[in-house]
C-alpha cells in the first residue's frame, strides 16, 4: 500500500489522513479517544497509523456526521455486526435519497418565498392562509407573474402592494368579503345580471380592484370576467359562495361595461 506520509508498511500518519479526509488532527484524536475510530497500527514510538479499513470506517463516520447523526449513534450503527458492508451502502443510499428530497422541498419553499417577495405580499405563509383561506395557493402568485408580468397593470400592482402590510390585506379581504356577501344576496334574491343592483355591484367590484391594485378599466374587467367562467379555479371561488354565482357575476360585469361605455368595452 502506498502510505503517502510515513512508513508504507505501517499505514498513513494522522496528518496524512486528516488532509485526505479534510478533517482536523484534533478530530481524529477525539475519535480515537472515544473509541469511534481507533487506528489498527502504531509505530514503535506510539504514533497512530491508519490502514485501508480505518479509512473506510472514517468515510462512513463522516457520511453519517454530514447527515447529522450524533457520534454515539454512529458508533452503534458501525459496530453492529449484523449489518454487512452492502447493507451500510443501502442505508447510505436511502439516507441520501431522503436528504435530497428534503433539500428539494426546502428549495421549493425558498422559491415560493422569493416569488411572494416579488409579488409584494409581505406575509408569512400562516398569515396568507389566515387571510385568504384554505383554498389559497402560493403557486397562483407565480402563475400570475408568468401571465401578466410584462404588463403595466402588473408593474402598478407590484408598486402598490409592495408597501402593504398585514393590516392592509385584512382591510382588502374585509372589503372583498362584504362585497361577496352582497353579490350572493342579490343573486339569491333573483336580481337579473343586467339589472341596476347587479351592475352596481359589478362596478363596485371593478372599483375595488382599481383602488387596491391597479387601474382596472372596463375592458380589463371584462377579461377578468371571462376568467371567472373559463378557469375552474376562479369559478370555484364564486361557486362555493353560491352555485351559479360565477356566471351571474360574469354577465353582470359585461352588462355594466356595456352600460357605462355604450358597448365600447
Amino acid at each position: 500500500m502506498n502510505s503517502g506520509d510515513g512508513d508504507g508498511r505501517t499505514g498513513r500518519t494522522v496528518g496524512a489522513v486528516a488532509r485526505i479526509a479534510k478533517v482536523t488532527v484534533r478530530t481524529l484524536h477525539h475519535y480515537d479517544e472515544i473509541g469511534l475510530l481507533s487506528p489498527r497500527g502504531r509505530t514503535p514510538a506510539g504514533y497512530r497509523r491508519y490502514d485501508e479499513a480505518d479509512l473506510g470506517r472514517l468515510q462512513r463516520i463522516l457520511f453519517y456526521r454530514e447527515l447529522g447523526f450524533p457520534l454515539e449513534e454512529i458508533a452503534a450503527v458501525l459496530d453492529d455486526d449484523s449489518v454487512s458492508p452492502s447493507e451500510h451502502l443501502r442505508r447510505q443510499h436511502q439516507l441520501l435519497t431522503d436528504r435530497i428530497a428534503h433539500l428539494q422541498k426546502l428549495a421549493a419553499a425558498v422559491e415560493h418565498a422569493m416569488e411572494a417577495e416579488k409579488m409584494g405580499i409581505q406575509l408569512t405563509p400562516e398569515e396568507k392562509f389566515e387571510l385568504f383561506g384554505e383554498h389559497y395557493r402560493e403557486e397562483w402568485e407565480t402563475e400570475a407573474e408568468q401571465r401578466w408580468g410584462s404588463t403595466g397593470a402588473w408593474a402598478e400592482s407590484q408598486r402598490r402592494t409592495g408597501g402593504y402590510g398585514k393590516a392592509d390585506w385584512e382591510r382588502i379581504k374585509a372589503e372583498g368579503d362584504a362585497l361577496n356577501a352582497r353579490l350572493v344576496e342579490a343573486f339569491t334574491a333573483g336580481e337579473p345580471a343586467d339589472g341596476g343592483p347587479a351592475t352596481g355591484l359589478a362596478e363596485e367590484h371593478r372599483q375595488q380592484i382599481t383602488g387596491n391594485f391597479y387601474e382596472c378599466g372596463h375592458e380589463m374587467h371584462c377579461c377578468l370576467a371571462e376568467m371567472y367562467v373559463a378557469d375552474p379555479r376562479f369559478t370555484a371561488v364564486y361557486e362555493q359562495l353560491a352555485p351559479g354565482l360565477a356566471r351571474w357575476l360574469h354577465d353582470a360585469i359585461l352588462a355594466n361595461a356595456a352600460r357605462r361605455t355604450g358597448g365600447q368595452a
